[in-house]
């Protein structure tokens, strides 16, 4: 299900000891002819549904509220009873493990927690305990985690394991278990889980830590503080960047989890290295994190910020879109890189605004409560470069140049580039609202079951009050060589979306180019232009483009769909060029396809 790629090491010149790219001029991108779409993957997937199992496999089924249909193929299996497992042949080497699992919530919406053992060639090598805390949303946007709102979503969570030596043909089991072995995993509390669902595995072989830069400052040296009696380095932290700022010495997060309650603020030319995504950690505290000033937040305030190899691990298990984001957040200036992070169990991985020439490559976005990442005010000239989203709570990747406050860089030529959407429990795989000639290029979308993979929209506001400025879509939006599996699924606000859709929501669009694209099984229409109309508000499409696009096989999941969809409210042209579209349905007459 999950795309693997044996590709070419695109080495930039830049030093292990800090992980930071030197770069010459822009980003330095992967190549689009080198390599296929999506990201380098360094991880092998295995699905539950075609493991050896004791349990039940569930689907396919394309049902909104429902598991399967949040499962990767619409596929996964139960394991009803204590003893039931999944269990597999590893194929390659291997000393890490994520596991993809679904536990159901209680009758309150606190959770419940199950253990699951691990074992290899039959024989128990750990136990893991897992929980459903950080999953279950029920109700209308924005949710509540009240189950009797109904309309349950966000079934899974998933837990990552490391130093857990596999070789290729050995025999791994993921069990139901009730050995008094299992560590936390850090969950903790719920009563006892009626089954645990598994959806998939992932196994890597993980590079062992980074070594400190030399002349860095590391956060753990006692000159700084150290933790406060409860184990918090955020002082500690405040202070190692405060020293690196007057030095212009690195930061070093070594290897550990240090727990983080207030934000961290990022002055301008500085560097902040990890020992590795699997290696440093900054953790939330779970008591404090309900408070929005208590979270792990990291806001970038300058020019020439470069952060690499570590994660950040939240502690949220509700969405109120009237709290600022955790995670990434602020303007990173001109000519900053983030490399290598990965984040999970925050409002967002990363909203970053007033940035231009920044790039984001290698991170990981896992079960987030909102974006994975979202360019928002003023981003101009930056790239999203082999990254992935998995789980998130909204978009994958976004670009919405909106105004909510004063833009620095005037928003476009963003591009999104070799990355991979898997599995977002609402909205779409990668979302452009607007902006001056941005891009989606040689990228991946899979089980996006919530939206569509692909949506270019004026759904969002992209203008000051005033009208002063306006961010609608100009020059020549462009999605090129992406491949699109089981997508196109059900938006609890526009109903069946299509796999790649042109939304006019009450404003035009001009200048788009879909360009060598396969939509395979989408679970709605292929591809669709829709509207919404308001007297004296009509939206028009203009001077768009559909070339050498490939649909195979639509309406997987509701009858009437079509290859080729124009709603009745749609207004404008759209040119068809050596496509193969499957069955065309145009039901306006405002609207024409010129082939």
């Amino acid at each position: 299900m999950f795309t693997k790629h044996i590709s070419v090491i695109i080495v930039m010149l830049s030093s292990l000891l800090t992980g930071r790219a030197q770069e010459s001029s822009g980003a330095a991108i992967l190549s689009e002819a080198a390599v296929p779409p999506g990201a380098t993957i360094p991880w092998t997937t295995y699905e539950a549904e075609q493991m050896r199992t004791t349990g039940t496999v569930l689907g396919p089924v394309y049902e909104p509220y429902r598991v399967e249909m949040e499962s990767s193929g619409q596929r996964c299996v139960k394991l009803s009873a204590k003893s039931q497992y999944v269990e597999f042949d590893a194929t390659a080497d291997a000393n890490s493990m994520v596991i993809r699992f679904s536990l159901p919530d209680d009758r309150e919406g606190n959770g419940t927690s199950s253990t699951l053992g691990i074992y290899r060639n039959g024989k128990l090598v750990r136990g893991e305990r897992v929980s459903s805390k950080y999953a279950w949303l029920y109700g209308k946007y924005p949710f509540t985690n009240i189950p009797d709102s109904g309309r349950p979503r966000h079934f899974y969570d998933e837990i990552r394991i490391k130093d857990l030596p596999i070789q290729k043909g050995d025999v791994i089991r993921i069990q139901r278990d009730d050995s008094g072995t299992a560590r936390s995993g850090g969950v903790r509390g719920g009563e006892e889980a009626g089954y645990c669902i598994i959806d998939l595995v992932d196994l890597e072989k993980v590079a062992p830590p980074l070594v400190a830069p030399a002349n860095s400052l590391s956060m753990t040296d006692p000159r700084f503080g150290g933790p406060d009696p409860s184990g918090d380095y955020t002082a500690a932290f405040k202070n190692c960047i405060a020293a690196a700022a007057e030095s212009g010495h690195p930061v070093w997060i070594p290897a550990g989890t240090f727990t983080i309650t207030g934000d961290i603020v990022l002055p301008a030319h500085l560097t902040m290295q990890g020992a590795g995504m699997w290696y440093s950690e900054m953790a939330g505290d779970e008591k404090s994190y309900a408070y929005a000033d208590k979270r792990v937040r990291l806001i970038g305030t300058g020019n020439d910020i470069h952060l690499a190899d570590f994660a950040i691990t939240g502690r949220l298990n509700y969405r109120s879109d009237k709290e600022g984001n955790d995670g990434i957040t602020g303007s990173y200036g001109e000519n900053s890189t983030i490399s290598r992070l990965w984040i999970e169990h925050t409002k967002v991985g990363m909203w970053i605004e007033n940035s231009s020439r920044l790039t984001v490559t290698g991170c990981r976005m896992r079960n987030t409560l909102a974006d994975g990442i979202n360019f928002c005010v003023g981003m101009a000239h930056s790239t999203i470069e082999n990254c992935t989203a998995r789980g998130t709570g909204d978009d994958c990747f976004a670009m919405w140049p909106t105004v909510y406050k004063k833009q620095e860089f005037s928003p476009g030529y963003n591009l999104i580039i070799h990355c991979t959407a898997q599995l977002p429990y609402l909205a779409n795989g990668a979302a452009i609202y607007g902006g001056d000639s941005n891009a989606v290029k040689a990228c991946s979308f899979s089980d996006i079951t919530p939206g569509s993979a692909i949506l270019i929209s004026t759904t969002f506001p992209t203008e000051s009050r005033d009208k002063s400025i306006d961010n609608n879509f100009s020059g020549t939006t462009v999605i090129r060589d992406c491949t699109i599996t089981n997508s196109g699924g059900f938006d609890h606000e526009w109903g069946w979306r299509a796999a790649v859709e042109i939304c006019l929501d009450k404003r035009s669009i001009s200048g788009i180019e879909v360009d060598h694209v396969t939509i395979e099984n989408s679970l709605s229409n292929g591809v669709s232009v829709v509207a919404k109309n308001m007297e004296g508000n009509i939206g028009i499409l203009a001077n768009a483009v559909l070339r050498n696009v490939k649909i195979i096989d639509y309406g997987m999941a509701v009858t009437g769909k079509h290859g080729l969809f124009i709603s009745g409210e749609a207004h404008g042209a759209l040119t068809v060029r050596g496509s193969d579209a499957g069955d065309v349905r145009n039901d306006s007459g405002s609207f024409t396809i010129n082939r």
